[in-house]
C-alpha cells in the first residue's frame, strides 16, 4: 500500500492521496470562511489547525443555483455544503522540484461554477510535469455585489488571495513560485484579466491564458445595477447591513426571480467587475496591452450557440437585430459585412455572431494588436454534433484538459470528438505553461492565429473585415 503524501503549509500539515504518479490535495483553505463576521468583507487569513488535515475531498462550493433550462442540460454543477468555500486544490507530480505551476480559475458568469467539476481534474497537467492548482471564489451576490460600505469585486479579491497563497505555499508541493501561469475560461478568463490589471497580483504572474474571457470592467453604477435591483426586489438597502441580514439562499432565490427569462445577451443585468481604486483601478482591457507578461488568448467561433438554442435563434427577428444595432451603435455596413462573412446565416445567427465578437473576439483582438509582449491568439472552430452547438462557448475545455472521455465534457462534445485535437490543444497549453510558447508564431502585424479544428492550421485571423467595423 502506498503511503499517503503530506505537505506542510503555513497553516498546518495536509495529507493527500497518491494516484498514478500524481499527489493530489483537495480542499485546503487559502482564506477564512467568508460568512458570519467575514461576510461581504475582503478575504482574511485562514485559521491554522492542529495535527494533520485530511485533504482528500473537495471543499464546499460557493452558494449558487444550477444552470436553468436547456443550458442546464449542457453544463453540469456540483453542490458541496459548508461555509469553508475559499479553498485550493493541488495536483503535483510525485517528487516534483521547482516545477512550473498553473492556477486554474473556473467560469460560470460570475455566479456559477466550481473547481470540483470532474472536467477540471488537473492530473493530466501534473503527469506532464506541471503543478496544477485550482480555486473556488465567491460568486453572485456574495462575490460581486456593489454595496455602499463594502469592498468591491470580492470574488476577484478572493482569486487574488488564492494566487498569493499559491505563490507563498506552492514550493511545499514541488512548484516554482516564479513560474506561475494563471489560466481561466469565460468568467474565469475575466478574473485572469482582472489579476493582470492589478499591480500586486500581476507581480506574481509569469504567464497568462484567457479562454473566451470578457476583458472590460464597468463603472460602479453600471456594475451595481444588478445589486440595486435585487435590493429593491427584497426591500432592503444596498449596503452591507441590508445584504448581510439576508441568507445566501434568500439572495439566490431573489436572483433567480430577477434573472428569469434572461440570457448573457439580454434581459436582467448580470454580475460584472466594477472599476475600483483598491481592487481594480482600471478596466483590464485598458491595461493588458501594456502588461509585460506572455499571453495566450482566444475564443470559439460560435460562442453564442451555448446561450441560444436553435429555437431561440429562430425567434430573433430583423427588428430585434435593428434595435440591437442602434442601441450598440453598430454601423449598418458592419451588419452587411457579417452577412457576407456568414453566407446563408439566419438573422438570429448574424445577431449571435455580432454579440460574440462584440463581447469577446473584438476586444481580445484589440488587446492582442496593441501588445508588444509575446501574445498568441487561437480560434477554436471544431463543430460539435450536439444540439447544433457548432464551436460554442466552453466547448474547448474537454480538449484543453484532455478529458474527452468525461461525461461532463461529452455533454458538449458528444461521444466521438477527435482525440487528436485534444492531444494537440493539451500539448500546446502545456508548452505555453512550461516555456511561454504554445508552438505557433506570435500574433503580430500579420495577426497570425492558431485555428483548432479537425485539421489545425496557423492562418491570418479570419473575418477581420467585418469584426474591425465594430465600435
Amino acid at each position: 500500500m502506498s503511503v499517503a503524501p503530506q505537505a506542510t503549509v503555513s497553516t498546518g500539515i495536509v495529507r493527500g492521496e497518491a494516484l498514478g504518479g500524481v499527489d493530489r490535495y483537495l480542499g485546503i483553505p487559502y482564506a477564512a470562511a467568508p460568512f458570519g463576521a467575514n461576510r461581504f468583507r475582503a478575504p482574511r487569513t485562514p485559521p491554522s489547525w492542529e495535527g494533520i488535515r485530511d485533504a482528500t475531498s473537495f471543499g464546499p462550493t460557493s452558494p449558487q443555483h444550477p444552470y436553468p433550462g436547456a443550458i442546464g442540460d449542457l453544463l453540469g454543477s456540483v453542490e458541496i455544503a459548508g461555509d469553508d468555500i475559499l479553498t485550493v486544490n493541488v495536483w503535483a507530480p510525485v517528487g516534483a522540484e521547482d516545477a512550473p505551476v498553473v492556477l486554474w480559475i473556473h467560469g460560470g458568469a460570475l455566479e456559477r461554477g466550481t473547481a470540483a467539476l470532474p472536467l477540471y481534474d488537473g492530473a493530466g497537467f501534473a503527469r506532464a510535469g506541471i503543478v496544477f492548482a485550482s480555486i473556488n471564489y465567491r460568486l453572485g451576490s456574495e462575490g460581486f455585489s456593489v454595496l455602499r460600505d463594502a469592498p468591491r469585486n470580492l470574488g476577484l479579491q478572493d482569486a487574488a488571495a488564492g494566487l498569493a497563497w499559491v505563490h507563498r505555499e506552492i514550493a511545499a508541493f514541488g512548484g516554482d513560485p516564479a513560474q506561475i501561469t494563471v489560466m481561466g475560461e469565460s468568467a474565469g478568463g475575466a478574473i485572469v484579466a482582472g489579476l493582470l490589471a492589478n499591480s500586486s497580483s500581476r507581480a506574481l504572474i509569469a504567464r497568462a491564458i484567457i479562454e473566451s474571457g470578457p476583458l472590460e470592467a464597468q463603472s460602479p453604477k453600471k456594475a451595481g445595477r444588478v445589486t440595486a435591483q435585487l435590493a429593491k426586489l427584497l426591500g432592503v438597502t444596498a449596503d452591507r447591513a441590508g445584504f448581510a441580514g439576508l441568507s445566501p439562499t434568500r439572495l439566490l432565490h431573489a436572483r433567480r426571480r430577477q434573472a428569469a427569462g434572461s440570457s448573457p445577451l439580454g434581459g436582467a443585468p448580470g454580475f460584472q467587475f466594477a472599476v475600483d481604486p483598491a481592487s481594480l483601478p482600471r478596466s483590464p482591457h485598458e491595461i493588458i496591452a501594456d502588461v509585460d507578461v506572455p499571453l495566450l488568448i482566444g475564443s470559439n467561433t460560435d460562442e453564442y450557440r451555448l446561450w441560444f438554442p436553435p429555437a431561440a435563434l429562430d425567434e430573433i427577428s430583423a427588428m430585434k437585430l435593428l434595435l440591437a444595432r442602434l442601441a450598440l451603435r453598430i454601423p449598418r455596413k458592419a451588419v452587411a459585412a457579417y452577412r457576407t462573412a456568414f453566407p446563408g446565416a439566419s438573422t438570429g445567427e448574424i445577431f449571435g455572431q455580432l454579440a460574440t465578437d462584440l463581447m469577446l473576439r473584438a476586444p481580445l483582438t484589440r488587446v492582442a494588436r496593441a501588445r508588444t509582449a509575446p501574445t498568441y491568439v487561437y480560434e477554436f472552430a471544431w463543430q460539435s454534433p450536439v444540439r447544433d452547438l457548432r464551436a460554442a462557448h466552453a466547448l474547448e475545455l474537454g480538449f484543453v484538459f484532455d478529458r474527452l472521455g468525461d461525461p461532463e465534457a461529452q455533454r458538449l462534445t458528444g461521444a466521438d470528438a477527435p482525440q487528436a485535437l485534444a492531444d494537440e490543444m493539451h500539448s500546446a497549453w502545456i508548452s505555453f505553461i512550461k516555456t511561454g510558447d504554445p508552438g505557433w508564431p506570435e500574433f503580430g502585424a500579420e495577426r497570425l492565429t492558431r485555428l483548432f479544428d479537425t485539421e489545425t492550421v496557423t492562418v491570418a485571423q479570419r473575418r477581420t473585415g467585418s469584426m474591425d467595423l465594430l465600435p
